[in-house]
């Protein structure tokens, strides 16, 4: 349970009736015990008067309830911590964790020694254990990624250097005609087979995340948003809120809870950025720069079967792996993502994924002849609108990918606070593995 404590006295009564469930309501103290409230004005906390406010010592709070905060949040738990998770939504994994490919990725696409390549072969062996232990669907089927063309074969071939320095098992380079008899409808001059690349059903997965932290006395908090946070006695305070005020008055918000725990998460996603902006206390040069890459896919319609039964990626693009086919759990057919750099309005727009998630059918144009370099026997009208993503980046078109950033008071000076910052793919399946890292380096 998160304890109750107060400003100012009080007897057991008012305690009684204070925060009974973090998320279900929200109570205030009499104006016995005033405290000065936080109100935001752009973006800054600032003393509002004589409105109470409530004060809550916790001992862990993850900000975000996506698949690595619930991960974080679970690991946490199973170690003993009193944890309480805060989502700005009204249920776990709304936002990229439910707008994904559902890939367990091998690792063969990262620098060797960087935190995605260690986080990704990491926590593919801890995702799939846990999926067979705890009864998750999830089907290791493997992946080709195919050069369509024989300027492509040095990039196949990096690939392939690089997945064996990362420590990806089983790997093997495939002639055209041998990867074409593995899937009949493939064309291709050459292809890598990794057999260790998988689907999961990602809601199960986070579902069962939730239930094992909740077991280990994890609270959730859903509609509840981080206002603003400050430094104060060597920990950060934070200001909270219900989502709907905030969202009906951005800008001089009340907020209605004040949380000082002794670590603080922010796995915002990507929101992260601008939750880190809030943090007073926090220097502003520690906070990366956003971009944001949304990618569409599409489903298959009118096959009478799946024309593959592996994953099937093109050679990688700027931004993303490049428009791949997969078959989820039931046997849908999804090709995408591809890559759309937008812009973002303002902070609150990130903060509380105002984000537009829609899917133009007419970007199936673009689509039909990136597919037909692999599958050309793709039919005319094939392809209906599904659904897209947002990647949360940290680097913009034209630029190297960046790495995971794990951030820790060793960074930034501010004690108990870790941010994690563009946590893209391969993030699914690193979750686990970034979940273990924080627990082990920052408890």
């Amino acid at each position: 349970m998160v304890t109750t404590t107060f400003a100012s006295g009080g007897d057991s009564k008012k305690k009684k009736k204070m925060l009974a469930s973090l998320g279900r309501r929200w109570t205030r103290l009499s104006t016995r015990n005033l405290k000065p409230t936080w109100k935001l004005l752009n973006g800054r906390g600032v003393s509002g008067g004589a409105v109470t406010i409530a004060k809550e010592r916790v001992d862990a709070v993850v900000i975000g309830a996506g698949v690595v905060g619930l991960a974080v949040a679970r690991e946490l738990s199973l170690r003993g911590r009193e944890v309480l998770i805060l989502d700005a939504a009204s249920s776990f994994g709304t936002v990229t964790s439910s707008r994904n490919s559902e890939v367990i990725h091998a690792g063969i696409y990262y620098p060797p020694n960087s935190l995605k390549a260690k986080f990704c072969v990491r926590g593919r062996e801890l995702l799939y254990r846990y999926c067979s232990e705890h009864g998750i669907a999830h089907r290791k089927i493997g992946k080709l990624v195919v050069a369509t063309g024989s300027s492509e074969i040095p990039k196949l071939d990096l690939l392939m250097h690089l997945g064996t320095l990362n420590g990806v098992s089983d790997l093997r380079m495939l002639e055209g005609f041998e990867a074409m008899r593995m899937e009949p409808e493939l064309r291709c001059v050459k292809a890598l087979l990794s057999p260790e690349s998988g689907i999961v059903d990602t809601h199960s997965f986070m579902l069962s995340l939730v239930g094992q932290a909740e077991n280990s006395h994890a609270t959730f908090s859903y509609n509840t948003v981080v206002l603003s946070g400050r430094v104060e006695e060597e920990k950060m305070h934070l200001f909270v809120a219900e989502t709907g005020s905030f969202e009906s008055r951005c800008e001089g918000v009340v907020a209605e809870l004040e949380l000082i725990p002794n670590l603080v998460v922010n796995s915002a996603g990507l929101g992260a950025q601008a939750l880190a902006k809030r943090f007073h206390g926090l220097g502003h040069r520690f906070i990366p720069s956003s971009h944001y890459a949304r990618g569409c896919y599409f489903t298959l319609s009118g096959a009478k079967s799946p024309p593959f039964d592996k994953l099937v990626y093109p050679i990688p693009e700027e931004g993303g792996l490049g428009v791949h086919v997969t078959v989820d759990l039931n046997g849908l057919v999804k090709f995408g993502p591809d890559v759309e750099w937008i812009e973002c309005r303002d902070d609150t727009s990130s903060f509380l994924n105002k984000f537009d998630y829609g899917v133009n059918p007419q970007r199936a144009e673009k689509f039909y002849p990136e597919i037909r370099k692999y599958y050309p026997d793709l039919k005319d009208g094939s392809l209906e609108p599904g659904y897209s993503g947002i990647r949360p980046k940290l680097s913009g078109p034209k630029q190297h990918p960046v790495d995971f950033i794990i951030q820790g008071e060793e960074t930034h000076g501010v004690p108990g606070l870790v941010n994690l910052f563009g946590i893209e793919s391969p993030g699914l399946t690193s979750s686990l593995a970034i979940a273990e890292h924080i627990a082990n380096k920052f408890l």
